[in-house]
């Protein structure tokens, strides 16, 4: 969890959001881009969502 958390303040982008409703919807795009669009090597090149319907 500390790295998912780490990862996600590097990446998105929150300082420039208006309402917190944008920043909802950013921080749920960035949710579902990490388990259904970002391959990981430790997870045999398998999304984490790949790899939990492949187990």
């Amino acid at each position: 969890m500390e790295s998912f958390f780490g990862q996600m303040k590097d990446k998105l982008d929150y300082r420039d959001n208006l309402t917190f409703n944008e920043l909802r919807e950013r921080v749920d795009n960035y949710i579902n881009y990490y388990n259904s669009d970002r391959y990981q090597w430790t997870l045999k090149k398998m999304t984490p969502d790949e790899y939990r319907s492949h187990l």
